[in-house]
Formats: structure tokens, C-alpha cells, sequence
């Protein structure tokens, strides 16, 4: 036996292993999940948590929820993988709900996130080249400061992150940063070049930044009148988390490409899609992009069935309405311990006071408690539950913020 390892807990024990082999790119709390069912998840040495992370999103109906768990039970005992090199008889049917759901032509699977936006990225500038005349090489894509769309090279190119961008270069080039939430300064920086505006409609890394009222009906016109794509990477505010289907809803503006994921799986295995027109995604010819796993058939049973619980409307209610009660409940704790609260649906950036801590001395507290959260940019929390929780979960949750922000 290994006497360093001999005398720890199971938990120590387990993250002590963990580290021995895993590239240290990530930096999780203290917790060793080993089961979960619904909003509840179970610890290595039987300990319950309430999560309020959903996995960034990804888990907007819970864990394992039953019809999701049951659509990929059944898929995996038929057929799971063909590439894309042949037709398989789930794709069509999930294809075609997902672009129903978005009101579109046409959805170009993938697997993670990030897979969403490169392809995003990739069909604007095809679509500026073969559609609008941008000369070749020449076309710029507009974006958000503070914004995140993910790690690839690309991507992490035009963030303003030094944590994510630093050491990574060299930046691609194509992208023109400018101030979220101010449609002035999009406008300002649109010339004959530019291919797209890519924002995220509310930004979730950033700490659940809500942007001005109008501005992404602004965005909007600013993108029809210059003739330029608007893209609304939705992979965490999409989907039914701010109690619209799409963050686009609140405003009633329709982009010209959605990027999906996350919560799109079901929190079952990692799907993504483009989805937008024929005259856009249509630039697309066969062999200039792929996926092996993208658009596979266990992907696309759960992500129909995803898109078949959203087309009921409950999640959205149930969204809209818990959000109401949460942001009550946090409201309460302005000026005692929190000096900022964000809220859209069920999704909450929290602003912690520095006198109480950083934003991961309050998650650790709260791990303590039985509540999962996730800290971000220093002090601030952020709250996503799956929009399966009840209310008094949520009461629950926000009195053990209370007594921590009141801990010495």
C-alpha cells in the first residue's frame, strides 16, 4: 500500500490519484461526485449537494433526467455511431425539430461548444466570400469584449482574458474587439470586410452580464442595414435558461445563426449545432467541413428528445417564473454581503463583497453546506440550477448564501 495515500479520506484520496495523471488545466472544488438524480448530486462518501452549476448549462433538465436517459438506453441498443460517411435514421428527424425550434432551414451538427463557434466562424466568412464579395482573405468578424467563446486557438485569439489568451499566440487574425452592450461601437467598427457580428446575446463566463435593453434589437438592424451576419452564440443562455427558448426571445430578435450545445445533450454526451438559412449555412460544400461524431445517432435520439421537452413550453415557465422568486430571494442580500445581482431566468451573476471574500472563498463555504456553485473573474458567483429545481430548493440554497456571507 502507498502510506502517503493510506491516511486520507476517500475524497483526498481520489483527487490526490487524480492529480498524479491528469493535466492540471483545470482547478475544481474539493468534491468527488460519484451519482446524481435530478438537482441533487451524491459525493464519494455519501454527502448530498444541491447543484446549482448544471455543468455551466449544460444540465438545463437535471441529471439523468428520465425521458433523455431513456431516448439514449434505447438508441445505444441499436446503433450509436456511423460517421457522417453514411445516412443514419435519427439525424433527419432531430435536424428537422432543431430547425423547427429555431424557426431555420438548415443545422450543421457538432459535437462541444467550441465546435459550434469554429463552424460559425467558418460559415460567416465562406458566406462573405461566395455571398456578399468580400475580397479573399480580407473578411472581419466583429466581437464582444469580455466575451467567451470557448478554448480553441482561434477563439481564445480575440479574448480579452489573459488567462485564456495569454501564452497562446499567436492571435488569427480577422477580429475586431469592441465594448459589449454598446451597439455604437458595432457600428463603428462594421466596414465593407466585415462578415458577422458574433456576441453572446447575454455573457455567461463574464458573470451573467445582462446587456442594455435594445441592444440586441439594435444589433439586429445594425447587421440587416450593413449587410452583415448576425451570429447569437446561445450554447449557455440557450435553450430555455432565461425562461425564453433563445436569449434572442426577450428582445424578439432573430439572428442569422444560432450556435447550440451545450444543453442540447441533455447532459448526457456533448451535442452542438449551427443552425440558420439556406442562404447562409448553404455556403457549405461537401468535404470542406465535419465531424466524425458530429450528428451521430445517440446524439441526435437525445437532442430531438431535448428539442421535443422544449417544445412543450414548461421549462421556460418554470424558468421564467423560479427566476422571479430567486432574484426576490437574492435581492434581499444587497448591502449584506453581495453589492451586485444579475438575474435572467434561472441564471444569477452575484457581485460578493471583498470584505466576505472572493467569489471561490464563498463556493468552498458553500461546499461546506451542501451547495455546488461556481466562482468566476474574482468575486463574482454564479447560479444556473436545472429548471427542474422547486422553490423551496431555491430558498433553501439562498439562506445557506445568507449565513455565509455572515460568516466571519
Amino acid at each position: 500500500m502507498n502510506t502517503t495515500t493510506d491516511a486520507l479520506t476517500v475524497t483526498a484520496r481520489l483527487i490526490h490519484d487524480e492529480g498524479e495523471h491528469l493535466a492540471r488545466n483545470y482547478d475544481p472544488l474539493p468534491v468527488v461526485v460519484s451519482s446524481a438524480e435530478d438537482v441533487w448530486v451524491t459525493d464519494v462518501e455519501g454527502r448530498c449537494y444541491l447543484d446549482l452549476l448544471s455543468a455551466y448549462s449544460a444540465l438545463n433538465f437535471g441529471h439523468r433526467h428520465p425521458e433523455l436517459v431513456a431516448a439514449a438506453v434505447d438508441q445505444i441498443g441499436r446503433l450509436t455511431l456511423t460517421s457522417r460517411a453514411f445516412h443514419n435514421d435519427r439525424l433527419g428527424a432531430f435536424a428537422a425539430a432543431l430547425a423547427e425550434l429555431c424557426g431555420k432551414d438548415l443545422v450543421l451538427p457538432m459535437n462541444t461548444g467550441a465546435e459550434a463557434v469554429e463552424t460559425g466562424i467558418k460559415a460567416a466568412r465562406a458566406w462573405a466570400y461566395r455571398v456578399k464579395g468580400v475580397p479573399a482573405d480580407a473578411a472581419r468578424i466583429v466581437v464582444a469584449a469580455g466575451n467567451f467563446h470557448g478554448r480553441t486557438t482561434t477563439i481564445v485569439g480575440f479574448s480579452d482574458d489573459p488567462l485564456a489568451r495569454d501564452g497562446f499566440g499567436p492571435p488569427t487574425p480577422g477580429f475586431d474587439i469592441v465594448a459589449y452592450g454598446d451597439a455604437g461601437a458595432i457600428e463603428a467598427a462594421i466596414n465593407d470586410n466585415t462578415a458577422a457580428v458574433l456576441i453572446e446575446p447575454i455573457q455567461g463566463e463574464a458573470g451573467v452580464i445582462i446587456p442594455p435593453e435594445g441592444y440586441l434589437r439594435a444589433v439586429r438592424e445594425l447587421c440587416t442595414r450593413h449587410n452583415v451576419l448576425f451570429i447569437a452564440d446561445e450554447i449557455q443562455s440557450g435553450l430555455g435558461r432565461v425562461g425564453t427558448t433563445f436569449a434572442c426571445d426577450r428582445e424578439g430578435v432573430v439572428p442569422d445563426l444560432y450556435l447550440l450545445g451545450k444543453a442540447l445533450g441533455g447532459g448526457i454526451l456533448p451535442v452542438s449545432a449551427v443552425v440558420g438559412d439556406r442562404d447562409v449555412l448553404g455556403v457549405f460544400r461537401p468535404g470542406e467541413h465535419g465531424s466524425t461524431f458530429g450528428g451521430n445517432p445517440l446524439a441526435a435520439a437525445v437532442g430531438l428528445r431535448v428539442v421535443e421537452l422544449l417544445g412543450t413550453g414548461e421549462f421556460q415557465e418554470r424558468a421564467t417564473a423560479l427566476g422571479h422568486h430567486l432574484k426576490g430571494l437574492l435581492d434581499e442580500l444587497l448591502g449584506h454581503g453581495l453589492t451586485e445581482v444579475r438575474v435572467a431566468g434561472l441564471w444569477a451573476g452575484v457581485d460578493v463583497e471583498a470584505s466576505r471574500g472572493t467569489g471561490r472563498d464563498v463556493a468552498l463555504r458553500l461546499l461546506e453546506r451542501g451547495v455546488l456553485v461556481k466562482d468566476t473573474h474574482g468575486q463574482t458567483v454564479r447560479i444556473a440550477p436545472p429548471l427542474t429545481i422547486q422553490a423551496a430548493d431555491l430558498g433553501w440554497a439562498v439562506e445557506q448564501l445568507r449565513l455565509v456571507l455572515q460568516a466571519p
